[in-house]
Parts: C-alpha cells; sequence; structure tokens
C-alpha cells in the first residue's frame, strides 16, 4: 500500500484536485501505463491510499470512500498533426477562459495562477478544430533528472481536453483518463500541447490530448472522457 497527499496547490476545482495531476500521481507511484477511472472529487491535503485490488488493479482510497480505481491499459490512439508553435501562441492569445472559466484557479488552465505556481496552459481554438497552447515546463517540475516528472505530463494532458468540447462556460469533471508518454520533456524546452474532440455521448464528451516539443515529435498522448455537469435547473 503507498500513500498518497494531492497538495492543496494541484486543486482543479476549488476544494479538490485535478483531476490530470490525479491520475498521474497514481501512474507515477505504479510506474505503469494505466486507465484510471475518478470516483469522487479527490480531497486535497489528505492522506490517501493507493492499494491492490485484483490483478494489475488497483484502486485510491480515503476514509469517505473510493476515490479512483485503475488498471494497467496500453493506449492507441491516434494523433492529429500538430500546429506550429507560433500557431498555438496565436491560438492560445484568444483563450476562452480568460473571459469567462468555471474554475479560474485550476492548476494547468487557471488565468489567477501565477508564472511558477499553476502550469498556465491556455488553449485556444485553431481552424482547424484543434485547440492548442504553447508550454513552457517550469525548472520545479524536474524529476531529479532533468525532464518533467510523470505526474506533471498527465495535468498538461488534461485541460486542453477540456477546452476542445467547451467554451469554457459549461462546467465539466474528469471522469476517466488514459495516457501514454513517449518520452518525458525537458524543463524549460518549449512544447506545444493540442486538444481535439472525438465523440459524445449524453453529458459525456470523449476527447484527446497530445504534447509535442519544439521540433513537433511525439511526446505523450491522452484520451479522456469528460462529464457536464448539470445546472441547478437540469
Amino acid at each position: 500500500m503507498t500513500e498518497l497527499t494531492i497538495g492543496r496547490r494541484y486543486n482543479g476545482p476549488p476544494d479538490s484536485g485535478n483531476g490530470g495531476y490525479v491520475c498521474g500521481s497514481i501512474a507515477e507511484a505504479l510506474q505503469a501505463d494505466l486507465r484510471v477511472r475518478l470516483a469522487r472529487p479527490p480531497p486535497l491535503d489528505t492522506p490517501l491510499q493507493l492499494m491492490a485490488d485484483g490483478d494489475d488493479a488497483w484502486r485510491l482510497e480515503s476514509a469517505d470512500g473510493t476515490i479512483a480505481r485503475a488498471a494497467t491499459s496500453r493506449l492507441t490512439l491516434d494523433v492529429p498533426e500538430p500546429p506550429r508553435y507560433v500557431d498555438a501562441v496565436w491560438a492560445s492569445q484568444h483563450y476562452a477562459g480568460f473571459h469567462e472559466h468555471p474554475f479560474p484557479d485550476c492548476f494547468v488552465c487557471g488565468p489567477h495562477r501565477r508564472r511558477g505556481d499553476g502550469l498556465r496552459i491556455f488553449p485556444g481554438q485553431l481552424d482547424t478544430g484543434l485547440v492548442a497552447a504553447p508550454w513552457l515546463p517550469a525548472d520545479a517540475l524536474d524529476a531529479g533528472d532533468g525532464k518533467v516528472a510523470v505526474r506533471y505530463h498527465w495535468a498538461a494532458l488534461d485541460c486542453p481536453g477540456f477546452f476542445a468540447v467547451s467554451d469554457g462556460r459549461q462546467a465539466m469533471l474528469l471522469g476517466e483518463m488514459q495516457a501514454h508518454l513517449d518520452r518525458r520533456v525537458r524543463t524549460g524546452d518549449p512544447c506545444t500541447v493540442i486538444g481535439w474532440r472525438i465523440g459524445a455521448e449524453g453529458r459525456k464528451h470523449y476527447v484527446g490530448t497530445a504534447i509535442f516539443d519544439v521540433e513537433g515529435e511525439l511526446c505523450a498522448r491522452a484520451s479522456a472522457t469528460w462529464i457536464a455537469i448539470e445546472s441547478p435547473g437540469g
């Protein structure tokens, strides 16, 4: 059994962990390619227990019940060609979250986060149907070998999927995520992060995301399911 604690810095909604960061923390602890399904909002600053749950399966538990379930899984995902870095910069300048954002303090995409505090990935729409943003990984994300830690790759792959299916006004929560890292990016190296729509079924929205280095080489990819939150009036 492994203990995980999601620090308050790594929030998505104000009082729960960013979904990608939480899923990535599980993947990093297990050193495996995983499919992770979130069962409830991950609490912050609370010790959580990561324990085996059968063959090649685990669950993340709190005192109040199961937070997430994970299983080994190899991702198969067709990834579009990336835009030019300069086009990702242009798209980011038109980020919908600058005007309206359900969680403006999100660790990954919150515009209220300062440089060096959040990832500040601000994906904007391109006429190709993709959303794209530049990302310059800070030195503080280093895993100790000059490369960005696994959990931050998963975090970076999270929110662009939301903006691929939302203009920022509709609140959604991450339901499930699966990722594969082809190679970890280096801190300080300019990257491009993209997101695209795959499909939808009711309140469920299926997306893909990917990270490319400055040369346009694919470094990481993910698929995810986002679940729209119903308004109080239904």
